[in-house]
């Protein structure tokens, strides 16, 4: 079962499903600082300049953009946050999976690089809101592997516009899941 819960993310009213499971431990949870998105990193419809084929998603992580083109010289944008220095997806892949509310497990790199912040969590972490993987998330894959990769939702949206993960593509909740919707099995994605 799905509840609905009204939220206020990045200054703006928001429809967000939560697993009716935690809808309402949500409720009840304090924020310790609230979070005002930046407006350009808000979803909106711009141009784009390059060529890429209707329905691609093409990730700018220097400009913290990713881009659903929506027809030649025209895209959808939304703000994200990227890989830091060394840890970030270059190249072309596929999305090979779809999931809300997905588990998450580290990998066993992030665990080598800082186990104290990992290794309790090597055993997973089931999908829900407390999940960093948040609402939805965008598998990437690259000649049929999995890449580790993801186009995810967040618990950290103030990350949203930095340079912060582990190399993954990260996305308000809301943000994630219109993306989720707009786009099939098989999407072309283009890190640049």
């Amino acid at each position: 079962m799905i509840t609905r819960r009204h939220m206020l993310l990045g200054g703006m009213a928001s429809l967000t499903l939560w697993p009716a499971s935690q809808a309402n431990a949500h409720h009840t949870t304090k924020f310790k600082k609230s979070f005002k998105l930046d407006p350009r990193y808000k979803p909106q419809r711009v141009r784009y300049s390059r060529e890429y084929a209707p329905g691609t998603i093409v990730v700018d992580p220097r400009n913290h953009f990713l881009y659903l083109i929506e027809r030649r010289g025209r895209a959808r944008r939304y703000g994200v946050g990227v890989g830091r220095a060394g840890l970030a997806f270059k190249g072309i892949a596929t999305v090979d999976r779809k999931a809300e509310w997905p588990s998450w497990t580290p990998t066993k790199n992030m665990i080598r690089r800082e186990p104290k912040k990992y290794a309790r969590y090597a055993g997973g972490v089931p999908g829900g809101i407390n999940n960093p993987l948040g609402a939805r998330a965008l598998y990437l894959y690259r000649n049929g592997r999995d890449t580790y990769y993801r186009i995810h939702g967040t618990t950290q949206p103030s990350s949203i516009g930095r340079s912060v993960s582990n190399g993954c593509i990260r996305m308000i909740n809301d943000h994630v899941i219109d993306l989720y919707n707009r786009v099939p099995l098989g999407t072309q994605v283009v890190v640049l």
